[in-house]
């Protein structure tokens, strides 16, 4: 394996291991909240259906980073999960059908 390739594969793994649409599909869904929930998201759930999106959009509504570092990423990714999350758009909207959207802080049912 050549430097200019596993450059390549380390950028790719990295991209999306922070791609909203990688981290709410392909995890279960505390795996795809737990990252909301230590920002402190302000967002009770969020949509299956364009999910990356979602997530995006949640991780700017939370209190300001202190480091400055979240908003420039989170905008990037706002495009990437745009076309990832199209591309999964069938499977989401089966998934939001079965199982609704996915809650960032669990709350007991009542009864």
């Amino acid at each position: 394996m050549t430097i200019k390739n596993a450059i390549t594969i380390g950028a790719l793994s990295l991209a999306l291991s922070g791609c909203g649409t990688a981290v709410t599909v392909l995890q279960d869904d505390d795996g795809a909240t737990r990252g909301l929930r230590k920002q402190k998201t302000y967002c009770q759930s969020i949509p299956r259906i364009y999910s990356g999106l979602a997530h995006d959009f949640c991780l700017l509504h939370a209190p300001p980073d202190p480091t400055g570092i979240l908003v420039p990423v989170v905008l990037l990714d706002l495009t990437l999960s745009g076309v990832f999350d199209t591309a999964f758009l069938p499977y989401t909207i089966y998934r939001q059908a079965v199982d609704g959207n996915i809650s960032v802080y669990w709350r007991p049912s009542r009864g």
